[in-house]
């Protein structure tokens, strides 16, 4: 018997009645977030189009990748800013 990961009945009820309390959980680029509700743990990304989506596996995976490849990139930029002041 698997088990629900569902927020209880009154931090549910909470967000249905006065909407989610979302805040950025994580920075993956300078421009995509990911955001959690502070009280029924509902997550949520940007997508491409910059609009609010559900963090599923998929996005999460997308992320990832994404923030490796933003991380990298950051890295050689400042590796080229450093070597070129010299």
């Amino acid at each position: 018997m698997k088990k629900t990961t569902n927020a209880p009945a009154p931090m549910k009820l909470y967000c249905n009645l006065f909407g989610h309390n979302y805040e950025v959980s994580k920075k993956v680029t300078s421009h995509v977030k990911e955001y959690t509700c502070k009280c029924c743990k509902k997550q949520l990304t940007t997508n491409s189009d910059g609009a609010l989506t559900e963090l599923t596996p998929k996005f999460k995976e997308i992320n990832s990748i994404l923030e490796e490849m933003y991380v990298r990139r950051m890295e050689r930029s400042q590796e080229k800013a450093f070597s070129s002041s010299y």
